[in-house]
């Protein structure tokens, strides 16, 4: 998977589950249970998922490829803020449409 995906993904994310179909390869990641770097000095709870983002990767043996993507949500225990990864800084390098 690393040769066909980011290696952000791959680091941050698991595969969950995958779908093949004749024409399309969906593959599902969620977020693993570590808080992003940038919160370090915090301490986080993981409290579920934000909704899932898809994202248009290219063509793979003439499927296309779609990744879904589940961003965990984390709690601030000291002031009971939400957090989640800032994907500004996840996108460095790779273009996203919406």
């Amino acid at each position: 998977m690393k040769f066909i995906t980011p290696d952000f993904l791959i680091e941050n994310f698991e595969i969950v589950s995958t779908i093949n179909s004749e024409e399309n390869l969906h593959l599902y990641f969620e977020e693993k249970i570590k808080p992003p770097k940038e919160f370090d000095a915090l301490e986080l709870v993981p409290k579920g998922f934000l909704y899932e983002i898809t994202i248009q990767n290219f063509p793979l043996r003439g499927k296309f490829v779609y990744l879904h993507i589940k961003l965990r949500r984390w709690t601030n225990k000291a002031t009971g803020e939400i957090i989640k990864r800032d994907w500004q800084l996840v996108a460095k390098g790779i273009y996203m449409t919406q």
